[in-house]
């Protein structure tokens, strides 16, 4: 099975890499995407054709798309061979929707504490301190862009939120789930980034959806 793993604001390879090695550990191939983030010139377009020249050619592919990975990852549906796209802690846009609407469109709740580390609360200290100094600096030249979805992609998709995620709170997430993919998601323990917290577990989910998928087509 080929996992291909669609970074959120300013993260890298580093903030996948339990999953990464979990995948791989059980025989599945990985592609590690890495966007323009730091890149004042790169629109969404930009982060879109980097999907695309990363997964290239691999067939059979489920995304994974991490927090706002999930603005560009239903995009590129239509551009490769996508068997099964897979949210994690994501954003869920609406056609034509920018991530800067996208905020004020879902009603989200204002993180009141600004001291709280809304990523990476939940880690152990080492841990979040490596993930907060892996981070890039995040432009803002993309968010502004409207998504080029006239309609959510024909391909079978599955949203998992996190039971303790501070930045996309549980009821929230789940609310926007429902409403914008007329779906129940499915929870995992831990905080916005799971794929560092609780690998063995989301790996468990990916290949379950996989399965599921699969036995049914």
């Amino acid at each position: 099975m080929t996992f291909a793993l669609i970074p959120g604001a300013g993260c890298t390879p580093y903030h996948w890499h339990p999953l990464t090695a979990e995948l791989r550990d059980r025989g599945h191939t990985v592609i590690e995407v890495e966007l323009p983030c730091d890149d004042d010139t790169a629109g969404l377009s930009a982060y879109c054709d980097a999907i695309v020249g990363a997964v290239g050619g691999h067939e059979r592919v489920t995304l994974v798309a991490h927090s706002l990975g999930g603005m560009t990852a239903p995009v590129v549906c239509d551009r490769l061979d996508v068997e099964l796209l897979v949210l994690v802690a994501a954003v869920v846009p609406a056609p034509g929707e920018s991530a800067t609407q996208w905020w004020v469109n879902t009603a989200y709740p204002s993180v009141e504490d600004e001291s709280v580390d809304t990523f990476f609360a939940d880690l152990p200290a080492d841990l979040a301190a490596e993930a907060t100094r892996q981070l890039r600096p995040q432009s803002g030249r993309p968010m502004d862009d409207p998504s080029p979805m006239t309609a959510w992609p024909d391909v079978p998709t599955r949203a998992v939120i996190a039971t303790n995620d501070l930045l996309f709170p549980a009821d929230f997430l789940r609310r926007v789930t429902r409403e914008r993919l007329g779906a129940e998601p499915d929870e995992t323990p831990g905080g916005h980034f799971p794929m560092l917290g609780h690998p063995v577990e989301l790996a468990d989910r990916l290949e379950a959806y996989r399965h599921e998928v699969r036995q049914r087509g």
